[in-house]
């Protein structure tokens, strides 16, 4: 059998996903038999050499690559189409990584049509990427587990007053990356941006904008037992920036692995130890399945949970310094979890046929 690494998707975060999935394929090439599966900008899969570089997807689908179809049921796999003689063939796979960040391939999409192909994969069920890209249900989740938040209301058109004061920070409420996040001082602006914003048409979060606030981050693998990487604290590329933006998180040419940072974050011992705490917890509250990164937010005496990545770019390979392991290491932990711990199963138990033989006549029913 052979893993497929998936990459790419029709999202704000497809170059990114790129490079995820091309890190993935090269280092499972190395030792495994591994097949790469490009998911386009329009949505069509595609199979592409294991030597492929970054800049040959710039004017689209790399040469050498073949299509493929995604097909659902008993059968259901990715297929190779045989052209007009030939038989379309099964691609035989035992798991399937997951290196698509935002949009449908982080948001439960791509992870339900998988389900219902029979597809071993990597990272989160359906409802923990759905619970993880939707920036609302998330932080209700995390005040109802008694975590630190800071407030946040649904932006619309027609709210009057906000319970807190500017200046104000605008998320996308389905949205990963920093990729399309607003500074305003005021709501007047704040509810201006709903309509100049594309990012934003889909729903709004708004939150205080805390300039004192710092980023730190952790990630954690779920499978054999959860475990914790470093803590992180990224450096912002340029000095006064509102955020950590997507330049500061990406642009470097290895995605987060280039990013600027202070690995391991220079913190008390206690906020180092709440962090590990929440981590757990939230591992728990949210199901985390394969590798995921939670964000926060912090000074000298504030902590709180911003959002969690439910497939972080890079894999959060670079945070796994202490202790030390590998991306090889990584990738095979993911791989096992995806054929031993499949992330759902259908069941069609209590479907007995005792309300259709007491139905009586549908048309009867209708008059």
């Amino acid at each position: 059998m052979t893993t497929a690494v998936l990459f790419g998707g029709p999202a704000p975060e497809h170059d990114i996903s790129i490079l995820t999935g091309l890190l993935a394929l090269r280092e499972l090439a190395r030792s495994s038999d591994v097949i790469g599966i490009y998911w386009t900008k329009t949505g069509a899969f595609v199979r592409v050499p294991t030597t492929t570089e970054a800049e040959q997807f710039l004017d689209g689908v790399p040469k050498g690559s073949s299509d493929l179809s995604l097909r659902l049921g008993p059968d259901g796999g990715f297929y190779e189409t045989g052209g007009r003689l030939g038989r379309d063939r099964r691609v035989d796979t035992d798991a399937v990584i997951l290196a698509t960040h935002g949009g449908p391939g982080e948001d439960g999409t791509l992870q339900g049509a998988l389900d219902l192909a029979g597809l071993p994969y990597t990272g989160p069920t359906v409802a923990g990427a759905a619970l993880g890209m939707d920036k609302w249900a998330f932080g209700t989740a995390v005040t109802a587990a008694d975590l630190p938040s800071l407030p946040r209301v649904l932006l619309t058109a027609d709210v009057a007053a906000l319970p807190f004061d500017g200046p104000y920070i605008l998320k996308p409420r389905f949205g990963g990356s920093s990729i399309g996040i607003d500074v305003v001082a005021d709501l007047a602006t704040a509810k201006a941006r709903l309509a100049t914003n594309g990012h934003l048409e889909n729903g709004c979060v708004v939150e205080p904008y805390r300039p004192d606030l710092y980023d730190l981050q952790i990630a954690l693998l779920s499978y054999p037992e959860v475990t914790l990487s470093a803590i992180e604290k990224p450096l912002r590329r340029s000095t006064g920036a509102e955020i950590l933006d997507y330049r500061d998180k990406y642009v470097g040419g290895e995605g987060m692995v280039s990013a600027p940072r202070e690995l391991p974050a220079q913190l008390p011992e206690a906020t180092a130890t709440r962090i590990r705490e929440i981590a757990h917890t939230l591992a728990r509250v949210v199901g985390v399945r394969g590798v995921a990164r939670i964000d926060f937010l912090a000074n000298d005496t504030e902590l709180y949970v911003n959002e969690i990545n439910t497939i972080p770019g890079s894999l959060s390979k670079h945070l796994f310094v202490e202790p030390p392991l590998g991306f090889s290491d990584i990738l095979q932990r993911l791989v096992r979890e995806a054929r031993e711990r499949p992330a759902h199963r259908y069941s069609s138990a209590g479907a007995d046929g005792v309300v259709l033989r007491s139905a009586g006549s549908i048309a009867a029913k209708l008059a």
